[in-house]
């Protein structure tokens, strides 16, 4: 038995295609979760009987079925799946927990490292490293770990100041205290935020020994890339992002493949959202706290206006916590 407790917890639906992959990894990791609960969220392809058949083999692996709702739902419906796996387990019995996708292929040593890396800084709330993907039409016969740009490889450029939503590494004690993930579009954006907002560290990390292969590559959705990035935008909007942040980020977005369509899709997405005055997210003190840390991104540079925010939070952390969060 490993002395730190992982919940590794797995919505999925429809990944026949990937799931031997992301199976093969985390089994094959240096430091196995203690449990592993992946939630079939009514696939109709093969990926039950492969569930199953890893479940067979490896007895922390559980697997939940939930009824096929005819479609697949992004956004909530993610959540979703990843609260009727969390709702099966104690949190209190585990020191972490992880939303995890399965179409992702991970380094030997990834929870170890971060683990190790939270332990060293209690204020870590969330972490992980960050996503590759293999470009269209190439071959991945010779990908191995570390990953490194010379294998082919193209990052997806994350920024630092957030966990990957399709890797969620959570210290429980900060998730529970963050209310857990929203159940609605952009929860992977929100989180950080608000672990920000409470003096919690959020942070992703591009260190060789920390990247993952991403197989199916953020904001491309189940339909095609524009969907993937207007969706993206209109997320932005939901959350509370004002017009000015959006648009920088768009115009960063046009470097990165799609070149240029994916930054449109996302302008798309949420002047949409803008002009049919859509909802947008219910706490007005997170929207505050968003727009003030996005314009000093805007003015100061990410990496600085991160810095400063989480310094000023830190007396707030360590007089709600100490120097022992659990």
């Amino acid at each position: 038995m490993n002395a730190r407790r992982t919940c590794v917890i797995t919505p999925c639906r429809d990944e026949a295609k990937c799931a031997r992959r992301t199976l093969d990894s985390v089994t094959s990791q240096s430091e196995r979760p203690t449990l592993w609960v992946i939630v079939d969220d009514g696939s109709r392809d093969d990926t039950p009987r492969i569930l199953d058949e890893y479940a067979a083999r490896f007895p922390f692996i559980r697997v939940v079925r939930r009824a096929d709702r005819g479609e697949r739902k992004l956004g909530a419906g993610v959540i979703e799946a990843f609260y009727a796996g969390y709702e099966t387990i104690d949190p209190s019995e585990f020191d972490y927990v992880c939303k995890l996708d399965l179409d992702l292929v991970l380094p030997p040593r990834y929870f170890a490292d971060l683990m190790d890396r939270m332990e060293a800084e209690p204020r870590i709330g969330t972490c992980s490293g960050k996503p590759y993907f293999i470009p269209p039409g190439a071959s991945d016969a010779h990908v191995t770990f570390p990953l490194s740009t010379s294998q082919g490889l193209v990052s997806e450029k994350i920024g630092d100041e957030n966990s990957v939503g399709a890797t969620k590494f959570y210290r429980t004690r900060c998730f529970e205290d963050i209310g857990g993930f929203v159940r609605q579009i952009m929860w992977d954006g929100i989180d950080g935020h608000r672990c920000r907002q409470l003096g919690w560290i959020a942070v992703s990390w591009d260190a060789p020994e920390l990247r993952f292969v991403h197989l199916r590559p953020m904001g491309t959705s189940h339909k095609n890339w524009w969907t993937g990035r207007a969706r993206w935008g209109f997320g932005q909007y939901f959350m509370g992002t004002p017009p000015a942040y959006m648009m920088a980020s768009a115009l960063y977005r046009m470097t990165r493949p799609p070149i240029v369509a994916g930054g449109l899709a996302m302008m798309h997405g949420y002047f949409k959202a803008m002009l049919e005055q859509r909802e947008r997210y219910g706490d007005a003190d997170f929207r505050t706290f968003l727009r003030r840390y996005q314009w000093a991104c805007l003015f100061k540079g990410k990496k600085r206006a991160t810095e400063e925010i989480n310094a000023r939070q830190a007396m707030a952390w360590e007089t709600r916590w100490g120097r022992n969060p659990g």
